[in-house]
C-alpha cells in the first residue's frame, strides 16, 4: 500500500492540474503536508495503489469527484467549539453590531456539517436577536452542505456539545442550560428545531475561486485556512475583507493569523486570544 513518501510532488501537481481543468477546483495552494495526508487517506479508503489510478478514476468518473471532495476537505467540528470565543461573541461582538444596526448579516465560511451555524442560531435566539439576523452558511463540499441542511447531529456527539454550551454560557437560575430543548431524538440523531432556521441560507461556495457575493457584519472563517499555504491564505483573507462592511468583524481559527498578510493594516485586533478582528479600512 502507498505511503506518504510514495506520493511525489509531480503526482500531486498532475492531480491538481486535472481537478482544476476538469472540475474547476484549485487545490494547488493547499498546504502540501496536509494535502498529501488527505490524498493518502483517499488512496487507502478506495484501495487505489497509485495516484495514477486516482487520477484515472477522477478523469473518467465525474460522480466520484463529490466523494473525493468530501474526503479531501476536513469536516471535524462541534457545537460551541472554543467556549470562551462564544462568550465574547455574546457579551461584546454581537451587542456592538446591534448597537449600530437594525439587522445583522453573518457569514459562516467553510461551515462544514453546520454545528457552528446551529450554535450561532441558539445564541442569537437566546439574546433575542435571531429575527434581526440573516445568516449565510457556505462550503465547497456539496455533500457536507446537504448534511448541514438536515440540522441533525449524532446523539453520541451531544454530550461534548452540551459541555461546550455550559462552559460558554453557564447556568440560568442555578440550573445548567440544557441544549436538548432545541433538539428531538430520531434514531441515532438529535434533530434541531427547524423553525429556528428560517433566516439561514446554505449554499455551495468555493473560498478559493468563488466570487464575492455579499457584504457582512460578521464573518466566521475558523479553522479553514490552516489547510492553505500562505499564498492562498492571503488570497482568501483579501476576499473575506472585500465581503465585509467597514467596522464589521472577522473571526478566524485559534491557530490562524492576520499579522503577516497583505490586508493586515486594514484590521485592528479586537481579541488576540480568540482571533477576532475589526475591519477599519476598505
Amino acid at each position: 500500500m502507498s505511503t506518504e513518501l510514495d506520493i511525489e510532488i509531480t503526482d500531486i501537481r498532475r492531480l491538481t492540474d486535472l481537478i482544476k481543468d476538469k472540475y474547476g477546483y484549485d487545490f494547488k495552494d493547499y498546504a502540501m503536508s496536509s494535502f498529501r495526508r488527505r490524498i493518502k487517506r483517499v488512496l487507502d479508503i478506495y484501495k487505489f495503489k497509485t495516484v495514477d489510478k486516482l487520477i484515472q478514476v477522477l478523469d473518467t468518473t465525474p460522480t466520484f469527484f463529490e466523494e473525493f471532495i468530501s474526503e479531501i476537505t476536513v469536516n471535524v467540528t462541534e457545537m460551541f467549539r472554543d467556549p470562551t470565543f462564544w462568550r465574547i461573541l455574546k457579551e461584546q461582538i454581537i451587542p456592538n453590531i446591534i448597537l449600530n444596526h437594525d439587522r445583522i448579516s453573518i457569514w459562516h465560511a467553510g461551515c462544514s456539517s453546520g454545528e457552528e451555524v446551529l450554535s450561532m442560531v441558539i445564541m442569537l435566539h437566546e439574546m433575542g436577536f435571531l429575527e434581526k439576523a440573516k445568516i449565510t452558511a457556505t462550503d465547497i463540499d456539496t455533500a457536507i452542505i446537504n448534511k448541514a441542511k438536515t440540522a441533525a447531529i449524532p446523539i453520541k456527539n451531544m454530550e461534548l456539545n452540551q459541555k461546550n454550551y455550559t462552559s460558554a454560557f453557564g447556568s440560568e437560575g442555578g440550573q445548567p442550560l440544557n441544549l436538548k430543548k432545541y433538539f428531538r431524538d430520531v434514531g441515532q440523531e438529535s434533530v434541531f428545531d427547524k423553525s429556528l432556521l428560517q433566516n439561514v441560507t446554505y449554499r455551495k461556495h468555493d473560498l478559493v475561486q468563488g466570487a464575492v457575493f455579499s457584504k457582512f457584519d460578521l464573518v466566521l472563517c475558523r479553522n479553514v485556512m490552516i489547510y492553505f499555504n500562505q499564498t492562498l491564505q492571503n488570497a482568501v483573507l483579501t476576499k473575506l475583507h472585500e465581503s465585509m462592511f467597514k467596522y464589521s468583524y472577522l473571526a478566524i481559527g485559534s491557530k490562524e493569523s492576520l499579522i503577516w498578510c497583505d490586508i493586515a493594516n486594514k484590521f485592528i485586533v479586537v481579541n488576540n486570544e480568540e482571533k477576532i478582528y475589526k475591519k477599519i479600512k476598505d
